[in-house]
């Protein structure tokens, strides 16, 4: 069960290391969500959405190794990728870019919701 949960955290980690590039610029953002965010400010918030994404998939992927790090990992993932989804499933349209953001966000999901419910069977 242990390697099973290991390797749902890393399917969900990876996901979530993937937009870490955005802190690179504002070129690698527009590729990331399809918009032209030229605006320096709102780049200074999307860039700093991408470290956070970056510290939330290494402990995803940290908490595939260290299981006491696993209740934290799992429950931070489930929140950020639910607030994503309904804030998605909420809005009354968008483009392609984010239409893949969503996509992962299911994968996602659909890992850290059997990797808890087997996390907690264990404990």
């Amino acid at each position: 069960m242990s390697k099973l949960i290991a390797f749902l955290l890393l399917v969900a980690g990876t996901i979530h290391l993937l937009p870490v590039v955005g802190v690179l610029g504002g070129e690698r953002l527009n590729a990331l969500y399809g918009l032209a965010l030229d605006e320096p400010n709102l780049q200074i918030l999307m860039r700093h959405r991408a470290v956070l994404f970056g510290l939330l998939g290494a402990l995803l992927v940290a908490a595939a190794f260290v299981p006491t790090l696993r209740s934290a990992a799992m429950l931070a993932g489930l929140v950020s990728v639910l607030a994503f989804l309904l804030l998605a499933w909420s809005a009354p349209v968008y483009n392609e870019a984010l239409r893949r953001v969503v996509v992962a966000d299911w994968i996602a999901l659909a890992c850290l919701i059997p990797a808890s419910l087997l996390h907690l069977r264990n404990h």
